[in-house]
């Protein structure tokens, strides 16, 4: 539907940092939502080349959907009502916080706490998000992907059971940059689960979805989605934050 159906825009999401419009999409006589970001509205990056976010989310859609790391919407790059874009499908979701910041008495047992700090009347407060496979399968696709901007407001529970992932317009840069505040797990071991995803995704790259990221990714940038899942299969653990870069993004949500 988000590769075919007519787009009619509805809105403007305003919080967003480069237009984002919020769509009807509708294709014989079925109807959804859809976010649409167009090129022509993206803003200039010092580090990222101009003109390449709505790419890179659809290929950090199609790294998700062929590797099984982390859950995103589909997405497609396609022409709308502003030129060439990025559509995804919209998700409906449910009232339930995925990440959070809280007291320190007030974080779950379950709950993996990233940072602790002090809020702006200097009480003790806790950045921590829930632990949960679909999460976790997140923090991982984040690494293999380089998330540069995995903000709280981008890990949405959706009311189908699943949890998703949105907004990867600057994710798969070859320079070290991950800035995600999905820290819980650093220096846990992998599951078996994930490593048996991380292993497939040196294949997949070597076929159809190689060839489906050249429409989007340098070559460079493609060798390196393969060089991070290989560096996580070496060492099977969860990585710690690098020292050369702020490895937490800022607002968090």
């Amino acid at each position: 539907m988000v590769t075919r159906g007519r787009l009619d825009v509805e809105g403007r999401l305003v919080d967003a940092s480069n237009v984002t419009l919020f769509c009807a999409v509708e294709l014989d006589g079925v109807t959804a939502n859809a976010v649409y970001k167009p090129v022509a509205g993206e803003r200039p990056l010092w580090d990222f080349p101009d003109g390449t976010l709505a790419g890179r989310e659809v290929a950090t859609y199609l790294v998700a959907e062929a590797t099984g790391l982390g859950k995103v919407p589909p997405t497609v790059l396609r022409d709308g009502p502003f030129g060439p874009g990025m559509v995804q499908l919209w998700v409906e979701t449910e009232d339930t916080e995925l990440v959070a910041i809280r007291s320190p008495e007030d974080v779950p047992d379950d709950w993996r706490v990233v940072l602790h700090a002090h809020d702006r009347l200097g009480e003790p407060a806790v950045l921590a998000h829930v632990d949960d496979p679909g999460v976790r399968g997140l923090a991982l696709l984040d690494i293999v992907v380089n998330n540069t901007d995995r903000k709280g407001g981008h890990v949405l529970a959706g009311a189908d059971g699943q949890i998703y992932g949105v907004d990867h317009g600057i994710c798969l840069h070859t320079d070290p940059k991950l800035r995600t505040v999905l820290w819980g797990w650093v220096g846990d071991p992998i599951p078996d689960r994930e490593l048996e995803l991380l292993q497939g995704v040196g294949p997949a790259l070597d076929g159809e979805l190689g060839k489906a990221l050249g429409e989007h990714l340098t070559g460079a940038e493609i060798k390196a989605v393969g060089d991070r899942a290989r560096q996580l299969l070496t060492t099977r653990v969860f990585p710690e934050p690098g020292d050369d870069w702020r490895a937490i993004p800022w607002p968090l949500f």
